[in-house]
């Protein structure tokens, strides 16, 4: 039965792949671990460092409209929201981590483009510096693998 399906095996080559990154500067040394990881993760994985644009903004918050600017120019296989919301005394960290990730979320889905989401949400700092590589480099090969899977179908 297999054999009769025609499976899109998973590509992880970022060779002639355009991503826009986009790192929100808040918990600025969580942020900059995303971004090194991420960064360094694209080009291991054949994205030519000209190939790829970073823009930060001041917070999570404004993530997605710069996701959104990006999206909207179609110069970019693939998008990336690097960010941290460390949970403090105040509601306001539900309002960032909640608004933040339905907007990443909606740019994606708003204009075809795929959107890798790693936007920490931890409970402690130290909780997010545990997480910040792996997740940076986990969102690079979102990015990549999803941009090569809607390559493959559209074609």
């Amino acid at each position: 039965m297999l054999n009769a399906v025609s499976v899109i095996e998973p590509n992880l080559s970022g060779q002639g792949l355009k991503i826009g990154v986009v790192m929100a500067r808040f918990n600025t040394p969580v942020c900059q671990g995303l971004r090194d990881a991420c960064l360094a993760e694209l080009v291991n994985l054949g994205v030519a460092a000209q190939d790829i644009t970073l823009a930060t903004v001041p917070g999570a918050l404004e993530v997605p409209l710069m996701l959104q600017t990006m999206a909207r120019s179609s110069r970019f296989n693939a998008l990336i929201a690097l960010g941290a919301v460390i949970r403090g005394e105040t509601y306001h960290f539900e309002l960032v981590a909640n608004e933040s990730g339905a907007g990443v979320s909606r740019v994606g889905l708003d204009f075809d483009v795929p959107v890798a989401n790693a936007i920490l949400t931890t409970e402690t700092d130290e909780q997010a510096e545990v997480r910040m590589e792996e997740k940076g480099r986990e969102a690079a090969q979102a990015a990549v693998e999803m941009a090569n899977l809607q390559q493959a179908l559209r074609r």
